[in-house]
């Protein structure tokens, strides 16, 4: 009886222990990785971002990336964008997207993102730099 009542006892501080880890999650906890800094200018570049969860270390699968902008502001050009579509990816929490880059030189990639059980907005900036 004893050993019954002590195994419940820990089964209840886990469950207390797990929740209060979840209560304290948000979009700190999450960061956006560029796949490479280098990528080729010009027409149908391919450009790659991996959304990690930081307290684990592990890539995020089944987020919803919105509101992207690809602009030249690490060259102070903000207003220069480029077009850019997603891509499929097969990798887990790698999102690709193609662009069409007009010019050799810094790129910012700014994305918000909903990450599945997550009430928060996830929000980055990437930057990348075009090579010819």
């Amino acid at each position: 009886m004893k050993h019954r009542n002590f195994l419940l006892a820990a089964l209840a501080g886990l469950v207390m222990i797990t929740a209060f880890e979840n209560a304290f999650a948000g979009a700190a906890d999450y960061s956006f990785e560029p796949i490479s800094v280098d990528i080729k200018n010009g027409a149908a570049s391919e450009l790659g971002v991996r959304l990690v969860h930081k307290p684990s270390g592990k890539p995020v699968e089944g987020a919803v990336l919105f509101r992207t902008r690809l602009d030249m502001a690490p060259d102070g050009m903000a207003d220069m964008e480029a077009q850019h579509a997603a891509m499929p990816s097969e990798e887990p929490g790698v999102y690709r997207f193609k662009a069409d880059l007009t010019m050799a030189g810094g790129w910012a990639f700014r994305m918000m993102a909903k990450v599945p059980g997550e009430k928060d907005t996830i929000e980055g900036v990437v930057i990348f730099q075009a090579k010819d």
